[in-house]
């Protein structure tokens, strides 16, 4: 039996069937009213209580992740601060043992020249003695008047022998001025000498109050971080951030670096290790090339981390100075030999540019190519330069690439916090859409049986008076 034939029940009208039909289907419905009204408010609580555990078990697993995300913030910039501030220490000790060391010697001059200033003090401050009081009595006696010629004459010896006396006596004093002078010029060196001891250690105390008001500082930064404090967490979070894009970006500039230094060594290494072969879809001679890039690179980081710059590697950190010396010197070593090989390789390069660039003259019958080709030793010159630097500007990659590991914790966890209470809001939402939706649903099922709830509502007006007046006769018999 067909669907067709099922459907038409009046086979002369399918009108008449269709009305029959919706009449049945509204009937059915409108029988199952209360039992669909009941399923679909249990699936929209359901799904909304299903969607609201869902997005609480989200915010929980965010406040995880968000506590964990604090922990690692913490801990880096609390290694951050130790290495700043352990380094300041190594500045302040080094600072005292060069500037502080010497100021015994420094007191033990200022102490000498000190001395001599005060023995040069007193010996100008030593006078002539005055002449004695017995010659002003001769004087005046040797002034009077005389009244007899051997009198005059004596008295006149005595007037000579006082101006010889005063003459000698000023002669005296005038010595003696100026050996007081003498001894105060000699002063002056001493105390230009005195200032510039005094300069120059306050000179470096100065520089030791800078850096400890710098450790100061370092140090308040550091209790901030041990303390947890949420200034602590928006300021390492701003630098996680910064540190990002910036190592980002110089990695970004060493890559090109790279690539350009590729490209270099890449075609004179087919004539070493052959063109014609492959590994896995690859040329060899551009994977040697790559190879030898990235032993470039591991040198350098190496390099770095025995130089103490970065801290990539723990166990080379911990090894002892005497072995860390020789790392040292092994890695330069071979970053030395690597590029002395890619300058060499670069050469090779302009050499068979060259070659060509011969050979399609001299098919030509070009002479004035083959000449300009022959003389192109700058750029062979510039090529070769450029194969022995660009390794060792390789080395420093390793400190935007500790920058860039360190600062991609945060960033992919505040990432993944965000992807969570984004994740949590859009369950939440979902959750109302779904306990709204029920109520919605409900409505349009009612609203498909709208004619049997009219009637229904109708039935319920008429009878509402009948018991309402039946009641009153009740009450009143």
């Amino acid at each position: 039996m067909s669907f067709s034939e099922l459907f038409l029940l009046v086979p002369a009208s399918p009108l008449l069937s269709g009305l029959i039909w919706l009449v049945v289907g509204v009937g059915l419905l409108y029988l199952a009213r209360p039992g669909a009204h009941h399923a679909i408010a249990a699936a929209s609580r359901l799904l909304h209580h299903a969607c609201k555990l869902a997005a609480s078990s989200v915010l929980l697993a965010e406040q995880r992740l968000k506590q964990r995300n604090n922990e690692v913030l913490l801990a880096a910039g609390r290694e951050a601060a130790e290495r700043i501030i352990e380094r300041e220490f190594e500045r302040i000790d080094a600072s005292v043992q060069r500037d502080l060391a010497e100021y015994p010697a420094l007191q033990r001059q200022m102490s000498e020249a000190i001395t001599r200033l005060e023995q040069d003090y007193h010996a100008s401050s030593e006078v002539p003695p005055e002449p004695p009081a017995w010659a002003k009595v001769v004087d005046a006696v040797a002034k009077i008047a005389p009244r007899e010629p051997v009198v005059g004459e004596i008295l006149q010896d005595i007037h000579e022998s006082m101006v010889r006396a005063q003459r000698s006596a000023i002669e005296q004093y005038r010595n003696d001025n100026s050996k007081r002078h003498r001894i105060l010029s000699r002063m002056m060196p001493l105390w230009r000498r005195v200032a510039r001891v005094l300069g120059e250690m306050d000179k470096r105390v100065t520089h030791l109050l800078e850096r400890s008001t710098s450790i100061d500082r370092h140090m308040a930064s550091y209790e901030d971080i041990l303390s947890r404090s949420p200034r602590a967490e928006r300021m390492l979070s701003s630098s996680s951030l910064t540190q990002f894009f910036i190592a980002g970006f110089v990695l970004a500039i060493a890559i090109g670096g790279a690539v350009i230094n590729f490209h270099l060594i890449a075609r004179p290494m087919q004539e070493m290790v052959g063109g014609s072969s492959f590994i896995m879809g690859y040329k060899v001679a551009n994977i040697a090339a790559l190879v030898i890039i990235l032993v470039e690179i591991a040198m350098g980081l190496f390099l770095m981390e025995s130089l103490r710059i970065t801290r990539l590697f723990p166990v080379i950190a911990a090894l002892d100075d005497r072995m860390r010396v020789r790392m040292i010197w092994i890695t330069f070593s071979i970053l030395l030999l690597l590029a002395s090989v890619e300058a060499g390789l670069a050469y090779m390069r302009e050499k068979l540019s060259q070659d060509d660039a011969s050979l399609v003259a001299s098919l030509i019958g070009d002479r004035q190519m083959a000449a300009v080709a022959a003389n192109q030793w700058i750029t062979t010159a510039a090529q070769m330069g450029m194969g022995f630097i660009l390794p060792f500007a390789l080395v420093f990659v390793a400190i935007p690439l500790e920058s860039f590991i360190h600062s991609s914790r945060t960033v992919l966890g505040l990432s993944a916090q965000g992807i969570l209470q984004m994740l949590a809001f859009l369950l939440r939402l979902a959750g109302n859409v779904f306990r709204h939706g029920g109520a919605m649903l409900i409505r349009l099922y009612d609203l498909l049986i709208f004619l049997p709830l009219w009637l229904e509502e109708r039935l319920h007006a008429r009878k509402k008076p009948a018991v309402e007046n039946a009641v009153v006769t009740e009450g009143q018999s």
